[in-house]
């Protein structure tokens, strides 16, 4: 883990009711031993005092472009480049509008503009000004620019509406900074990543449905590398229970038909990784209401084939990514069914693992792959999945460059 101890963040606060969680933001990165130097706009002094912010810092609040003082003691180019990263949170849709075109009308865009250090922003906003087609221009032009992103999450408005658009809680932040600051090489800059992660459920009545064992832990870890290595991430999940990744776009959902269109409305790519645990089948016609058991012979569920989700992806012409990774959870013969998963879908790298009792693996913080390709068999020891994820992002990295 990359220690925060000795460095230090210029951090711009934007005028959102989110700005509140900067507070817990800077304790906690004081905490760490990280320098923070507070960069406010004249809205976000709406939502919290700098005398309170300026207090949980240990330093004063910069806020004005035309001060004397500060432009003799700490000009704008000096205060944008002492620090290691600079940090946008909450990243109102104004400020990322303002970034992606160049404007700089007051210190915090001037300063935005004037950095040469990496900048990390948690975008906040109201779901409907998240959604907007002109937000998510600036936020493709800003990933391109180089901008890392952490955020938003899901969850409830202050104005009552639920979507994306709520602030990166203050630990994943501080998460996205120790990625930021890790040092990495960013081979994969530039770029964009889909990973697949998690199982799908597939419902039978309102409250059962067909599922498996799939904790998502590896998807989970390859969005964490490929964020790392600066990839612009999305991550399409099934129901699981684990934190978030920093900096990777993480689209929920839940059946395999749900996943499926989501991952067709995110290619092309550079590198599509379908690492989830796809239901084979789904039931035929889910029940309205829930069945009830009626003492009788149990309900016959009809099932019918879910699409192939990989070799949907993998047989695309103009749409296709580079690179198409597989993944084979297998309990026997493990790399035969491996081999030929790779023949029949069209892939270009399979990675398989051994989920049998003796594999132990899902669920697992451990792993052992076995790289499967045209050019043979390459197979890796057990190790944590993190490291899993850091050998095959870095793999996958060489084979696209």
């Amino acid at each position: 883990m990359t220690s925060l101890s000795g460095k230090s963040v210029l951090l711009v606060i934007g005028g959102g009711i989110a700005a509140y969680k900067c507070l817990e933001l800077i304790r906690l990165l004081g905490k760490e031993g990280c320098k923070v130097v507070p960069l406010m706009t004249k809205a976000a002094e709406q939502f919290v005092t700098p005398l309170t912010v300026a207090s949980l810092a240990g330093t004063k609040v910069y806020s004005d472009l035309f001060s004397l003082t500060d432009e003799t003691e700490m000009g704008h180019i000096q205060l944008s480049r002492a620090a290691d990263l600079v940090v946008v949170a909450p990243a109102t849709a104004d400020l990322m509008a303002k970034l992606a075109h160049g404007i700089a009308n007051d210190l915090a865009s001037t300063a935005l503009l004037a950095t040469d250090k990496s900048v990390l922003m948690a975008p906040a906003m109201n779901v409907r000004m998240w959604r907007h087609a002109a937000t998510q221009r600036n936020l493709k032009t800003l990933i391109a620019d180089g901008v890392l992103i952490v955020g938003p999450n899901d969850g409830d408005m202050a104005c009552g509406e639920y979507g994306p658009g709520r602030l990166a809680e203050p630990d994943e932040i501080v998460a996205a900074i120790r990625a930021s600051l890790a040092t990495h090489p960013r081979v994969l800059a530039g770029k964009k990543v889909l990973i697949t992660a998690g199982p799908t459920r597939e419902p039978i009545d309102p409250v059962r449905y067909i599922s498996n064992h799939s904790s998502g832990k590896q998807g989970y870890a390859l969005a964490a590398a490929a964020v790392d290595l600066g990839a612009e991430t999305m991550l399409v999940s099934g129901p699981v229970h684990l934190p978030l990744p920093p900096g990777a776009q993480v689209m929920p959902v839940e059946s395999a038909r749900d996943m499926l269109k989501v991952v067709e409305r995110e290619v092309p790519c550079d590198i599509a990784i379908f690492t989830a645990a796809v239901a084979d089948w789904r039931v035929e016609s889910a029940a309205n209401e829930k069945i009830k058991k009626s003492g009788k012979d149990a309900p016959t569920l009809i099932l019918s084939e879910n699409p192939d989700i990989l070799k949907t992806i993998a047989s695309l012409k103009s749409k296709r990514p580079k690179l198409v990774v597989g993944f084979a959870a297998e309990t026997e013969n493990v790399l035969e069914h491996a081999k030929a998963k790779l023949a029949s879908k069209g892939c270009d790298l399979i990675v398989a693992n051994d989920v049998s009792a003796k594999g132990d693996v899902f669920g697992s913080d451990q792993n052992a792959v076995h790289l499967v390709s045209a050019n043979g068999v390459e197979s890796w020891p057990r190790m944590s999945k993190a490291h899993v994820a850091e050998k095959l992002m870095a793999h996958f990295a060489k084979l696209i460059s």
